[in-house]
């Protein structure tokens, strides 16, 4: 596994993805491959892995996308760039164990697409998100920014394309918690250590069933986590999680990490 913009590392059940292309890790095509292959591949290229950090090794988590690339933007190659984008966009979502946001400084277009594909964002102080492609000619993010704050907010964001600091989210519960900028990263890995001392099982069925809820409506929701339940219940790990609570002890679970 060899990346030339992204660093992967092992932090006990958590492995730590940082994004490295100087200045501000600004994205082109090779970058969004990356990241597609990174997170489309997951259970090949990080199998056994409990939960993901997602985060930048710059003063910027990501200024964007490439601009020299919309200059050579065609109608014949749109497309076919267009999707790799949502790809990669989508690969994070679609990562099947839960992924944390690690954002200092700017988050914006591409970079709050990213941000709001993972599960959960924890930002610095100097964090800011926004969506300029109206100020470059451009359209797009409004969808993602709709995960993280209610409509209005995302029109007043979208026309302004101005960038809001991460202090002035956290009402709308878009970023988690805000903390010094050299606490950010050690914020997601204490939050995903939470998570990791779960079981891997339940850990992927969560994550496909928190996944699959988020677009249904209450009665079709709660019947597809009670399918996932179901499922769950064959897993040995599930077994074990319920006899450690009767028997008031940790679980051991088969998963070694």
């Amino acid at each position: 596994m060899s990346y030339q913009y992204l660093a992967v590392e092992e932090h006990g059940a958590t492995t730590v993805v940082t994004m490295n292309k100087p200045p501000v890790n600004a994205v082109n095509l090779a970058m969004y491959e990356e990241i597609r292959d990174l997170f489309g591949r997951f259970d090949e290229v990080l199998s056994g892995v409990k939960a993901v950090v997602l985060t930048s090794a710059l003063k910027h988590f990501c200024a964007g996308n490439e601009v020299e690339e919309f200059f050579t933007l065609s109608e014949a190659n749109a497309a076919g760039r267009m999707r790799l984008v949502r790809d990669a966009f989508a690969a994070i979502y679609d990562c099947p164990v839960p992924v944390v946001g690690a954002v200092r400084g700017a988050a914006l277009g591409t970079g709050l697409a990213i941000a709001a594909s993972c599960d959960v964002v924890v930002a610095g102080e100097s964090a800011r998100f926004g969506t300029p492609e109206v100020s470059v000619g451009v359209m797009g993010g409004a969808a993602h920014l709709g995960r993280l704050v209610p409509q209005p907010v995302v029109r007043a964001m979208y026309f302004t394309a101005e960038p809001w600091p991460a202090a002035d989210l956290v009402r709308f519960g878009s970023v988690l918690r805000v903390v010094p900028d050299d606490e950010v990263l050690d914020t997601a890995l204490g939050l995903t250590e939470k998570m990791t001392r779960h079981s891997l099982a339940a850990l992927r069925h969560a994550k496909e069933s928190l996944n699959t809820v988020e677009f249904m409506d209450l009665k079709a929701g709660y019947e597809f986590e009670q399918r996932m339940t179901g499922r769950l219940a064959a897993e040995p790990d599930a077994k074990e999680a319920v006899a450690a609570l009767r028997e008031k002890r940790a679980p051991v679970y088969r998963d070694h990490r």
